[in-house]
């Protein structure tokens, strides 16, 4: 019988490019401590975008600017499984020398120091301000997100500066974004934001909730947003505690996975992704609807409201 480790474990012990490697993928070039391949996640890669980090265990493909652990590659490569068969799905492919045989130490892997400077209210840096407006939450932001100066120090003690819009995980971390990265400042984690004792909407990314919350400022669920599908075991447990909980997951193949986990888990919750039908996810719906672009809902009519329940 196999014993398959958790995905913390996995996480930690497993690497991406050993996996990539037993998969038929070889990366075409190094560039510095990243390996570059043609991007396995789509058929238009004519130039190789797709990064692995192996010593951080992370990877980022420049042609969609998503990224994350090993477990959210699996989750964008195996699209028709499950979180918990994308786990053993790993496993089976990787070889992973198990904590009981003797092997060589492994040094630590240490995350590049990050170094929080200075946190502002939104309005103070144009870049992150135009970011916020082209994806239409800016004025729905304040008291939400703020600006988040920091630097990364590298092994040699060299800083490279940097800003973008942040907003902290339950572990105090910053998941910070702008136009041109997307990423934490320490160890990943879910957020949440409390509101009513009983109702809860889920969203795969902040950027989803405050569109959400820009259609529906009235409602006031509590809100959790897992920040990664590597932490839906850990938002499904969360979520246990409230009994009426409305899912907002992207609407591509990984979402629909999850979501479908998330309502085996917790039979009672409702999917409200139709609430964005035609896009990907609700951010995307909110940009069409600024654009003036027609909206249709799942018969083909035009849309009256993003929330009808």
């Amino acid at each position: 019988m196999t014993n398959y480790l958790n995905a913390k474990d996995l996480k930690e012990q497993a690497s991406l490019v050993d996996l990539l490697a037993r998969l038929g993928y070889k990366p075409v070039r190094k560039s510095g401590k990243e390996q570059i391949y043609r991007s396995m996640l789509r058929d238009d890669d004519r130039t190789p975008s797709f990064a692995v980090d192996d010593q951080l265990g992370a990877w980022f493909d420049h042609g969609t600017r998503k990224g994350g652990n090993i477990i959210d590659f699996g989750l964008a490569y195996w699209k028709h499984l499950s979180f918990t068969e994308v786990v053993e799905k790993i496993q089976e492919v990787s070889v992973i020398v198990p904590a009981d045989r003797a092997m060589r130490p492994r040094k630590p892997v240490k995350i590049p120091h990050y170094i929080v400077e200075e946190v502002k209210e939104l309005g103070t840096h144009p870049a992150i301000t135009d970011y916020l407006k082209s994806r239409g939450i800016f004025d729905i932001a304040h008291n939400c997100v703020s600006e988040v100066y920091y630097y990364v120090e590298d092994d040699k003690g060299l800083k490279k500066h940097f800003f973008a819009a942040g907003w902290q995980n339950e572990n105090g971390s910053w998941e910070v974004r702008n136009k041109y990265f997307k990423g934490c400042l320490g160890h990943k984690g879910i957020t949440f934001i409390p509101g009513q004792e009983k109702k809860l909407a889920v969203f795969e990314g902040y950027i989803n909730f405050l569109s959400w919350k820009s259609e529906n400022p009235s409602l006031g669920h509590s809100v959790l947003i897992l920040n990664t599908l590597a932490l839906l075991a850990a938002g499904i447990a969360k979520a246990k505690e409230f009994s009426w909980i409305d899912i907002y997951l992207d609407r591509d193949q990984p979402g629909h996975t999850a979501t479908k986990e998330f309502l085996r888990a917790l039979p009672y919750a409702t999917d409200r992704s139709s609430a964005y039908f035609g896009f990907n996810d609700y951010n995307d719906k909110l940009i069409a609807v600024l654009q003036g672009r027609p909206l249709v809902d799942i018969d083909g009519r035009k849309q009256k409201s993003a929330y009808s329940i």
